[in-house]
């Protein structure tokens, strides 16, 4: 199978994908696509996809999502018509499929590496943009932390009135525990920030008082360490207030991976997806 005929297959694979408005989840019709999975008969394809189904149900996922039976009517001749038998298929249900097809067939082959590089390229978008936002949701709490200590410097904080304003917020925050006891608890060692082990919600959550006490600072032109310390436990106390009528203790929540690391991941998935995007005409081919 040479190169034209390789990304002849690819478009045509890209054009039959549908989207589901309501839910945004990617799907093929069994029928469009049978032909391009390497399958003449539709019951021949019907006994690969309940093999696929098969396959899937010894795993946690259930099949009826990635399996959706629906009807469909087809013409037929005279302008005549019929309801047939069709699915909505998930790219894993395709991959699933394809798997359970005979890879001597250069269909079979093509929709094993497409859909599987497919399958991978999804699942690491969506740990990418899971990773994403944790590091921005970091990097905004980094900036709020920078002016909250500038703004200090400015009403008369000196660099250890600074470190204990920011001590006492955040045992506001975690239920009375400080900066070490948050530490021994997430298991975090050395001079890492808390921070950068701190889920989503709780980097969210600091910012939100570092921001409030910047906000209230300038506008009632607060100054010293004593004002500013009561305004900022009072906004931390705050933020603590809402998350705990959601149900959530920030000195609860599980530790999650280092920032640093996530950052070097993210790059690093990043080239793995361009490498293999070039790589899969190659393997192909071969």
């Amino acid at each position: 199978m040479d190169s034209r005929e390789i990304e002849k297959r690819r478009l045509t694979l890209d054009d039959l994908a549908h989207l589901d408005e309501e839910t945004g989840v990617e799907f093929w019709y069994a029928r469009e696509i049978q032909k391009l999975l390497g399958y003449t008969e539709w019951r021949n394809f019907e006994v690969a996809i309940d093999r696929a189904k098969a396959s899937m149900n010894s795993s946690e996922s259930p099949d009826e999502y990635h399996f959706v039976g629906v009807n469909k009517m087809i013409e037929i001749g005279k302008g005549g018509q019929r309801r047939v038998r069709d699915y909505m298929l998930t790219r894993y249900a395709c991959y699933l499929i394809a798997m359970n097809g005979d890879p001597r067939k250069e269909e079979v082959a093509f929709a094993q590496s497409y859909f599987a590089l497919q399958t991978r390229k999804q699942e690491l978008i969506e740990e990418r943009m899971v990773a994403i936002s944790r590091i921005a949701a970091r990097d905004g709490l980094v900036e709020a932390e920078r002016v909250f200590s500038a703004n200090m410097y400015e009403r008369g904080v000196d660099g250890q009135g600074i470190a204990r304003v920011r001590s006492k917020g955040d045992r506001a925050l975690f239920g009375g525990h400080s900066t070490a006891s948050m530490k021994k608890r997430l298991g975090i060692k050395g001079s890492t920030p808390v921070a950068d082990h701190l889920p989503a919600v709780t980097i969210a959550a600091k910012q939100l008082a570092t921001e409030l006490t910047n906000h209230n600072i300038e506008e009632r032109d607060l100054f010293g360490e004593g004002p500013i310390t009561s305004e900022h436990v009072q906004n931390n106390q705050g933020v603590r207030d809402l998350l705990g009528r959601r149900g959530i203790k920030p000195e609860d929540l599980p530790p999650e991976e280092d920032v640093k690391k996530l950052r070097r991941k993210v790059e690093g998935d990043k080239k793995r997806l361009q490498k293999e995007a070039r790589g899969f005409g190659r393997n192909i081919e071969g």
